[in-house]
């Protein structure tokens, strides 16, 4: 293999599709087929390969992979096993759902006793993220059994475990299974680290940075839009006045000394209300047009 490839994990999974589509904003194409755990990307110096969000921060440590996107969750149990540690290079919220963190949670039965993590004491706990929920019970001085848990966790208690420790996005599973929440344990959202030793090598150091800094960009575009308007010199005061810049618009002289032009970025959801008042304080030719990246 060429010195000029970076190995790239792309987490397999929930975070699949949301992580393709954030590296698409971020200027990178990858193409996945369901036979093969090697997609392909239209960057020549980059080797894509899924790996379970679960397993990428062992394989990352480990050298196997050069760098890859995995949840800081699954970092945490990483190190919690093998004591092996990773680089974060860029913190990335998105989730599969949405554009936020996750929680594991530590949840019960709607109609248990259980109200706080203390009132576990000699339970059984049931979950995928077993090292970091046992450092969580060690932290309080409870003392639990935790079991690892193939899936289909929120079906466990009370029959086969106690209280889980599970991932939620928005919360709606935990309580279409009738179960209550009474702590988080632990924050997660994909972080994309790298392998120290590759970031002694200057070109993949490089290379992973650049990958940083769009896929920053991209994040930073989300839910954001350009406006560009023309407006009169006399009502230029009043019309950025009405303007929520990410820092301050821009505005230049056109060709007719009494008019210039005015741009900026906004929220795309203050749009609907902030055209209207844009046309009433006789601005022109107002558009508006999306973006994919902001490189702050």
């Amino acid at each position: 293999m060429s010195d000029k490839t970076l190995r790239l994990g792309i987490p397999k999974g929930s975070l699949q599709e949301s992580t393709i589509q954030l590296f698409a904003n971020a200027g990178f194409n990858i193409y996945t087929s369901s036979r093969s755990y090697f997609p392909a990307i239209d960057d020549p110096e980059i080797k894509c390969t899924l790996i379970r969000a679960q397993e990428m921060a062992r394989y990352v440590g480990d050298g196997a992979l050069d760098a890859g996107l995995t949840g800081q969750d699954w970092i945490a149990e990483n190190q919690a096993a093998t004591g092996n540690t990773v680089t974060a290079v860029a913190d990335l919220v998105y989730s599969k759902q949405s554009f936020r963190k996750i929680r594991w949670v530590l949840a019960v039965p709607e109609d248990s006793t259980y109200r706080t993590p203390q009132d576990l004491s000699g339970a059984t706990i049931a979950t995928e993220l077993v090292r970091v929920t046992e450092a969580y019970f060690q932290r309080l001085d409870v003392p639990v059994k935790v079991e690892f848990s193939w899936g289909a966790t929120e079906v466990k208690p009370p029959l086969l475990a106690d209280a889980i420790v599970e991932a939620t996005e928005t919360g709606s599973t935990i309580r279409a299974n009738r179960l209550r929440v009474i702590d988080t344990v632990i924050e997660s959202n994909p972080q994309l680290i790298a392998n120290t030793a590759t970031l002694e090598d200057r070109w993949k150091a490089t290379k992973v940075e650049n990958i940083a800094l769009l896929l920053r960009a991209a994040m930073e575009a989300q839910g954001r839009v350009g406006l560009m308007l023309n407006v009169r010199q006399a009502d230029v005061d009043t019309v950025v006045g009405l303007l929520p810049a990410l820092q301050r618009p821009t505005v230049a002289p056109l060709s007719d000394n009494d008019w210039v032009a005015v741009t900026t970025i906004i929220e795309e959801s203050s749009v609907r209300d902030l055209i209207p008042k844009l046309k009433a304080a006789r601005a022109e030719g107002i558009v508006e047009y999306p973006l994919n990246k902001v490189v702050l």
